[in-house]
């Protein structure tokens, strides 16, 4: 008898089985890199608004935001679901680096009625180049009222500077300010096709106006609402 004729024994103890390979994890570079697509396509989405808004104005249709940030239509609405949503944030980064901008002017300039000047001429001239933002401004101070509210608090310090250093008119109020922003605003707006640049005379009138070197009495002024 060879061996071959003899059954080979089964071992006592069977080798246990393989343990089973566990499932894949999903590749996080994957979902990195989607991520930083979202992240490229809202910033292709917010500089091609930001482009079209400030030539065209708020009533530009988003099909023309949407070809020049080279996206389609359902990223762009992924993004920001309704135009307000995209043009209120385009124009709160615009005017935060404006009021950014205009608070170091004012700051880094000694004479309090240099300070105030430079602010209406910085602020008109930024909106005689931006149709949205000139829109919003003449409409209600800003794109949000708390963009509103910060403008008046930092007109109003500045027309404290000019009262207290004697050069601005008496009775000048930080309402009159305001407002006289507002109509030199609706001013660039309405002429920036026509006579581009007439602001700058209307606004030489009315800083004029503004000086101590007129001391005839004011009109009292209206009442704030409410009070």
């Amino acid at each position: 008898m060879t061996l071959a004729d003899h059954p080979t024994p089964a071992p006592e103890h069977p080798a246990p089985a393989p343990a089973p390979t566990p499932a894949a994890t999903p590749a996080q570079p994957a979902k990195r890199g989607r991520r930083a697509d979202a992240e490229r396509n809202r910033a292709a989405i917010l500089e091609a608004a930001g482009a079209v808004f400030a030539e065209q104005g708020g009533a530009v249709d988003v099909r023309e935001i949407a070809r020049r940030s080279g996206v389609g239509m359902g990223t762009l609405y992924r993004h920001f679901p309704t135009k307000d949503d995209l043009l209120v944030t385009v124009l709160g980064q615009q005017f935060d680096a404006w009021l950014a901008d205009a608070h170091e002017r004012a700051s880094a300039t000694e004479d309090p009625w240099q300070a105030l000047t430079g602010f209406f001429e910085q602020m008109l001239t930024t909106q005689s180049h931006n149709r949205a933002v000139v829109e919003s401004y003449s409409a209600t101070g800003g794109p949000t009222s708390s963009c509103a509210q910060r403008c008046y608090s930092f007109i109003d310090d500045l027309r404290t500077r000019c009262m207290n250093a004697g050069l601005l008119r008496p009775g000048i109020t930080t309402t009159d300010l305001v407002l006289l922003s507002g109509s030199l605003s609706q001013a660039v707006l309405t002429t920036g096709d026509t006579h581009p640049g007439q602001w700058r005379r209307l606004l030489h009138i009315s800083l004029d106006g503004l000086s101590s070197r007129n001391t005839d009495p004011l009109p009292e002024p209206e009442p704030e609402p409410g009070a």
